[in-house]
């Protein structure tokens, strides 16, 4: 069974950065036709963040455009790497692979963005 777990949450102040980490338990984060964060406030549903494709396009939120960028290394792991991060920002967030028919998700990470 492939597992994905997240690392990297916190609790930061606003304008500061954090990255998170997605680490696959397959062969390699390549395993993936793609990978993506999505994050859930709460009382919110859960949205997407940010995705990377096998071939390497990117695609993000417009919320996060120009402040969150997602990478991977060639070996396992996924990266969102997160500047001037806003109160807004404050949610679980989840990474995502999807292989085949099949997605997989991490347990989560918190983020919060507080003075």
């Amino acid at each position: 069974q492939v597992r994905l777990t997240e690392s990297g949450g916190g609790l930061v102040q606003p304008g500061e950065s954090l990255r998170l980490s997605c680490a696959t338990s397959s062969r390699s984060i390549f395993d993936f036709s793609s990978v993506a964060w999505y994050r859930q406030a709460p009382g919110k549903e859960r949205e997407f963040v940010a995705a990377i494709t096998g071939g390497g396009t990117l695609n993000y939120a417009d919320s996060v455009k120009g402040r969150f960028t997602i990478s991977r290394t060639l070996a396992k792991m996924a990266y969102l790497q997160m500047n001037g991060l806003k109160p807004e920002d404050t949610a679980v967030y989840y990474c995502r692979g999807v292989r085949g028919t099949a997605e997989y998700w991490g347990q989560g990470t918190q983020v919060t963005v507080s003075s």
